[in-house]
């Protein structure tokens, strides 16, 4: 069976939010006059959402109560200041247009709170790609296959149609634990050597976004 189905990741896949994850991380810890994570360490921690986000962020030893609190204002400031420098990546625009034409289906799946990941694709991406799921209550987070079974349901595909798309190793074991294979982005948070440290095949990790389309055609002949 041929693939006709990709779900891709947000942050580092489709979306360089770096810049601004950092300046809201800055934003909490300054208020709680905690030392300051560089865009690097930051880099390093996101991908299992804003919680756990912020509790690799606070210091060592911060009380539960605290990192809380710095929680709130994290996700208080960012939810204002989310898009000052948010953007696709390059060749991500032209890339989704040409799989569109392909034919083939797409959908959106990330750790962000829902409503954000649906207004982001929604701003972004949503003439090409019609599902959009985050984190939400009753649903398990990635790397738990949950979220997306249910794009495959919504998209009406089966398991072995789909391929996965994503820059960390959270996507790495999302897709192993979906049973579907990974396309590893060397252009995202992680880079090429982090993931072919976390086991992605060093030819199934691409440099570039527009290097998609072609990939997925080998693949399926």
């Amino acid at each position: 069976m041929k693939y006709t189905t990709l779900l891709f990741d947000l942050d580092g896949t489709l979306l360089d939010t770096l810049s601004d994850l950092h300046l809201a991380v800055f934003y909490a810890l300054h208020a709680f006059n905690m030392p300051q994570r560089s865009l690097d360490e930051v880099r390093m921690m996101v991908g299992n959402g804003i919680k756990k986000l912020i509790d690799r962020a606070v210091p060592d030893g911060t009380p539960p109560e605290i990192t809380a609190k710095v929680l709130e204002v994290f996700r208080d400031y960012y939810s204002k200041n989310s898009r000052i420098k948010t953007a696709p990546y390059d060749g991500i625009l032209v890339t989704l247009k040409l799989l569109s034409q392909k034919g083939y289906k797409m959908a959106v799946i990330s750790n962000k709170l829902d409503s954000a990941v649906k207004e982001l694709n929604r701003d972004f991406f949503a003439e090409y790609i019609p599902v959009a799921i985050g984190d939400r209550e009753g649903m398990r987070k990635k790397p738990a296959p949950d979220s997306l079974y249910e794009a495959m349901t919504l998209l009406g595909v089966t398991r072995e149609e789909c391929l996965y798309i994503g820059d960390s190793d959270v996507d790495i074991e999302t897709a192993k634990n979906a049973g579907i294979p990974c396309i590893g982005c060397a252009w995202g948070f992680r880079g090429r050597d982090f993931l072919r440290e976390h086991g992605l095949d060093d030819t199934w990790i691409l440099e570039k976004p527009t290097d998609l389309p072609a990939f997925i055609d080998i693949l399926n002949k």
